[in-house]
């Protein structure tokens, strides 16, 4: 089964398969959010994100490539009133625009193989203005023990050395390693071991 097809399968149920709230990580950066500024939230799925950024006054671009998502996505963004726009495309091959936005938040995209991962983090450096947030969260090779959600691949799981090549020569880098129960819909449920990153540009 193809990636795609994997992830249309998943959010091919009526509840949301990471709830509708936002990532914890992502809610615990809002201090550092900008008053107002464009937003690309990547691999965005089901909208829980984005649409919590949409609340924050931001205008956002929620980028995915699962029509099913979106669509869930779109529905979650009209029952909360945020506005925000929505494209479809591939997260790995998608035409990051030069230095167009102040913020971009990747969360729990881990279906990326290393080399589509090198890809669309540079897309992801790229799409930053000067001085913009960058926010990345995503599970570490210990969650392989807890098993709770996430790949089962360890090449698709963060490390701080990872983290480090891929961002360190950015400003304010800082990195949070952390094991803790986490309640996120059916898909992110119980002792997780996971890693975030703030950085900016």
């Amino acid at each position: 089964m193809s990636e795609f097809d994997r992830w249309e399968g998943r959010y091919g149920v009526t509840e949301y398969v990471f709830g509708t709230e936002p990532n914890y990580f992502l809610a615990s950066c809002k201090a550092l959010l900008p008053k107002s500024g464009k937003v690309l939230a990547v691999a965005d799925g089901e909208g829980r994100n984005g649409v919590w950024l949409a609340q924050q006054g931001l205008d956002v671009l929620s980028l995915d490539f699962s029509p099913v998502g979106q669509g869930k996505a779109k529905k979650l963004a009209a029952d909360r009133g945020a506005e925000l726009a929505f494209e479809i495309g591939d997260v790995h091959t998608w035409a990051y625009p030069e230095s167009a936005f102040d913020v971009v938040v990747e969360i729990f995209t881990q279906f990326s193989s290393p080399a589509e991962r090198a890809s669309k983090w540079a897309g992801m450096r790229r799409a930053l203005k000067p001085g913009g947030l960058l926010i990345v969260q995503g599970y570490s090779p210990k969650q392989l023990d807890y098993g709770t959600g996430g790949p089962k691949q360890i090449e698709n799981l963060y490390t701080r050395d990872m983290l480090l090549a891929a961002f360190g020569d950015l400003k304010d880098v800082k990195i949070v390693e952390e094991e803790l129960e986490m309640h996120e819909g059916a898909g992110h449920g119980g002792m997780s071991a996971v890693i975030g990153l703030t950085a900016r540009k």
